[in-house]
């Protein structure tokens, strides 16, 4: 009974992983091809939540901080796509980001992206922007879902090795 209980977990976590995968793909498609437009900057607006539905916007601009194309990823599930977001083209962030009005007409996620993203805009231009912001020196194996799955199958490599 146990041994299925694990194996259930391991399955879900393993297909949750893939899944995943499919997810960063998808994200790194939209951003390629933001960056092949021309050259333009991309902002990434982030809202991370664990339980509720997350939001990324990928956001192409010029020097002057016009916005040439706006995408959002949002949702709770791996399956969630990016999809345009046209009321944001041709419009200039800092004005965008200081207009109570239209800020007002976008959810509170979208906003809170947008406004996200303009941060990391101002932080760019004042020369503010943190060092890790650059940092790629992430290892993929230390992210939580592989050292759970790692955990759960060294656990399980002993729990099958007593019996």
């Amino acid at each position: 009974m146990i041994f299925l209980i694990g194996l259930f977990i391991v399955s879900a976590f393993l297909l949750q992983g893939l899944l995943g995968i499919f997810q960063i793909k998808n994200f790194s498609k939209n951003y390629r091809e933001l960056r092949l437009l021309g050259a333009y900057r991309i902002l990434i607006g982030k809202n991370p939540k664990r339980f509720f539905s997350g939001t990324l916007m990928l956001i192409a601009i010029d020097d002057n901080g016009n916005i040439k194309e706006a995408r959002l990823m949002q949702g709770v599930t791996v399956f969630a796509k990016f999809k345009s977001v046209k009321e944001l083209q041709n419009k200039n962030i800092a004005i965008l980001a200081a207009d109570y009005q239209e800020l007002s007409r976008m959810n509170r996620l979208t906003r809170q992206c947008l406004l996200n993203a303009y941060k990391t805009f101002v932080d760019f231009k004042t020369k503010k922007l943190s060092a890790s912001a650059y940092d790629t020196s992430k290892n993929v194996f230390n992210m939580p879902l592989f050292t759970k799955v790692s955990l759960l199958i060294n656990n399980l490599k002993m729990s099958l090795s007593k019996n």
